[in-house]
């Protein structure tokens, strides 16, 4: 049983005039999970952008550091079982499916 309670992500460009930051915040929380999307381009005002997703939503949810884990188990066991198919979330925020 893999369980993120937090994961934080950032990525930053640094292309002149205009950098860009972006960040991904992940807290598990009692309801569920909610995601934050913080979008900044140069000066500009960040923008933000938040989903909530539920317990019943994301039975089964495998993020980054669970994802690796996982893949380090079955490159060891050297096996992948038939139609593995994972909850997990995009890189804009929303849920999708993660297979193997």
């Amino acid at each position: 049983q893999l369980e993120t309670l937090e994961q934080e992500e950032q990525e930053c460009l640094e292309i002149k005039p205009h950098p860009t930051e972006k960040s991904t915040h992940m807290v598990s929380h009692q309801d569920g999970m909610t995601v934050t999307k913080t979008l900044q381009e140069g000066e500009a005002e960040p923008q933000c952008q938040s989903f909530s997703y539920s317990q019943a939503e994301l039975q089964g949810l495998l993020l980054e550091g669970a994802n690796l884990l996982l893949l380090r188990v079955l490159a060891r066991r050297q096996t992948v079982t038939p139609s593995l198919v994972f909850p997990a979330i995009d890189t804009e925020g929303h849920l999708c499916t993660s297979s193997y």
